[in-house]
């Protein structure tokens, strides 16, 4: 289950929307609401953040490609082929747009059956993904948080269409925090879901404890930017220090 500390790091955040939490199972899910909606999986992330609620779909409520991405139903050999990315103008050519889906990131087929949502301050189970929505500010608290105790690179992995696949299937496949910017993608952007210029975060189940431990233990301010004089003073003494090693080292620091 998703712990009390995960709750209130995430809420410490202040995000605009609530990150929601998602989990996919094979079989159906126990005392879980059904959503009787038919929507964009994407939607259904915004359904959890406006409704508050703990809701469960399956393949037959989506009415986009998240069902593509989790391995729900084959890729359809009219999109794959190529034609939709042409004909909505995303491509030139039905080999550009057939080259996506040869690299699409999909779970294995058939092992996902329904996904669970809910808000992270509500979740009462352990998420597969942990989805948020941050101006500037937050997602650099983020995403150095994703990388500050185990050196990680930050990488940002997507495509014009089917965002989905990076977003809710690629995280876990690669077990690596992926971000994209909301506005740049055809779904999201076709159905006005998310305001642009958000940084969309996905964190797969294998980087949650990590993430939540590096917002309890690091400075969310980093000391280079914080303007009270003892800090001025005290970064001002470990850059007297990086000289001093220089010269024990035998070579130059011209950092400043």
């Amino acid at each position: 289950m998703l712990s009390d500390k995960a709750k209130q790091m995430f809420a410490r955040l202040k995000l605009e929307i609530p990150a929601v939490a998602v989990q996919y199972l094979p079989v159906k899910p126990q005392a879980v609401e059904h959503c009787d909606k038919t929507l964009a999986f994407c939607q259904y992330v915004k359904e959890a953040q406006d409704t508050g609620k703990t809701f469960y779909i399956s393949k037959e409520n989506d009415a986009c490609y998240g069902k593509v991405a989790l391995g729900m139903v084959p890729k359809p050999p009219v999109t794959a082929c190529g034609q939709a990315g042409l004909d909505f103008g995303v491509y030139k050519s039905l080999s550009g747009c057939r080259k996506l889906y040869q690299q699409l990131p999909v779970l294995v087929p058939g092992a996902i059956n329904y996904v669970v949502f809910a808000p992270v301050a509500s979740c009462d189970f352990d998420p597969d993904l942990i989805v948020l929505f941050a101006d500037i500010p937050q997602a650099d608290i983020v995403m150095r948080a994703t990388s500050y105790l185990s050196g990680d690179l930050w990488e940002s992995k997507s495509t014009p269409v089917v965002s989905c696949s990076w977003m809710y299937a690629y995280p876990l496949i690669s077990g690596k925090v992926n971000h994209i910017t909301t506005g740049f993608y055809h779904g999201i952007k076709r159905r006005d879901i998310f305001k642009a210029g958000l940084r969309m975060i996905s964190i797969p189940f294998n980087k949650i404890d990590e993430v939540v431990t590096a917002l309890d233990e690091m400075d969310w301010t980093t000391i280079a930017f914080r303007t009270d004089e003892q800090s001025k003073a005290e970064l001002q003494r470990r850059m007297d220090h990086w000289q001093e090693m220089a010269v024990e080292m035998g070579c130059s620091c011209d950092l400043s």
